[in-house]
Parts: C-alpha cells; sequence; structure tokens
C-alpha cells in the first residue's frame, strides 16, 4: 500500500494498533456530530469499519489511509478516498474524506492530509474528478473543502437519515499539487 508523507503527517496503511485510538476518535460525540446519523462508533464497530476500509484498497485501488504525526508517531484520524455509493445521484464519484479526534482540529492537519489525498488521486490513480459530500452545518469540513479549491456542485439530501448535504467537486486536471 503506499504511503504518503506530508511536511507533518504519514498516510499509511492500517495497523493493529490503530484499532484502540481510532475507536476512540469514534465515542467522541463532537467528532461524530456530523457523520451519518450522529451516532458515536465503539471498538468491534470500528473493526468492521476499519475492515471494510482496507477491502477497499484491494478492490478499487484506493481508500482510507490512516494518519499519523510524524512527530510523536501518535495516530490522528484518517483522511482518503472511497466510492459514495450511498448517494446513487452522483455516481460514478470518488469522493474524499476525513476524520480527526478532536483534539487536533484547529491545526490545518485535515487540509494537509487532503491536499496530498488529492495529489495522489491525480498523480497516482489517474482520476480526474473527485467529490467532497459535507453536511450542511458542518462548517469546518466546507472550509477544508474550499482550501483544496472544490465548489459546490449541489446540495441534496441523505438517502438514509435524510439531512442535507452539500456536494462540493473539482476536476482534477485544474488542480494545484
Amino acid at each position: 500500500m503506499t504511503e504518503i508523507r506530508t511536511p507533518r503527517l504519514l498516510l499509511r496503511g492500517w495497523h493493529e494498533d490503530d484499532l484502540v485510538p481510532m475507536a476512540d476518535i469514534n465515542a467522541d460525540p463532537r467528532v461524530m456530530r456530523w457523520v451519518d446519523d450522529g451516532s458515536v462508533r465503539d471498538l468491534d464497530q470500528t473493526a468492521e469499519a476499519v475492515e471494510g476500509w482496507e477491502e477497499e484498497w484491494d478492490e478499487e485501488g484506493f481508500g482510507l489511509f490512516a494518519v499519523e504525526l510524524l512527530a510523536s508517531g501518535e495516530l490522528i484520524g484518517f483522511t482518503g478516498l472511497s466510492v459514495p455509493g450511498f448517494l446513487p445521484e452522483v455516481m460514478p464519484a470518488v469522493a474524499i474524506s476525513w476524520r480527526l479526534g478532536s483534539q487536533f482540529w484547529g491545526q490545518g492537519y485535515a487540509s494537509e492530509a487532503a491536499h496530498a489525498t488529492l495529489e495522489f488521486a491525480l498523480q497516482d490513480r489517474g482520476l480526474d474528478r473527485v467529490v467532497s459530500i459535507n453536511r450542511v452545518g458542518d462548517g469546518a469540513s466546507e472550509n477544508v473543502s474550499r482550501k483544496l479549491g472544490m465548489v459546490l456542485e449541489r446540495e441534496t439530501v441523505h438517502p438514509v437519515y435524510g439531512h442535507p448535504l452539500h456536494v462540493h467537486a473539482i476536476d482534477l486536471t485544474e488542480f494545484q499539487a
């Protein structure tokens, strides 16, 4: 699996010892507020999710990276690419997403990791377009999307949970790597 280094981060594959820190992130109501129905996730649910993310790497050639601080080796969350099959109206598409522990918010880590992920999408995977799907009201994620050069493409509603979503997109031929 690909590893990507940025000035402060390592984007890498998942290790067994990532499960507890990722489960801690998923157990934080502030982090999960904007994810699906807002429910927190436990260790078993996190392990199941990581297994699915690893399968997507095998099936699609891309997926969600574990994000580690280079300075400390600490897992701070994930960023990466996935197929947003839950939202048929944007298909075919590849979506970029991120989730960091709340103690790592506001330090530019999400933007740094997401920028490296877009470079990976363009240069390593040859993708020509990437979307981000954010719940309306999640200003921090909207800000990351804008920093990446993504523009609002449409407003829609989550087909399962019924909350409003913004779909941002970027044509990677115009992305400044």
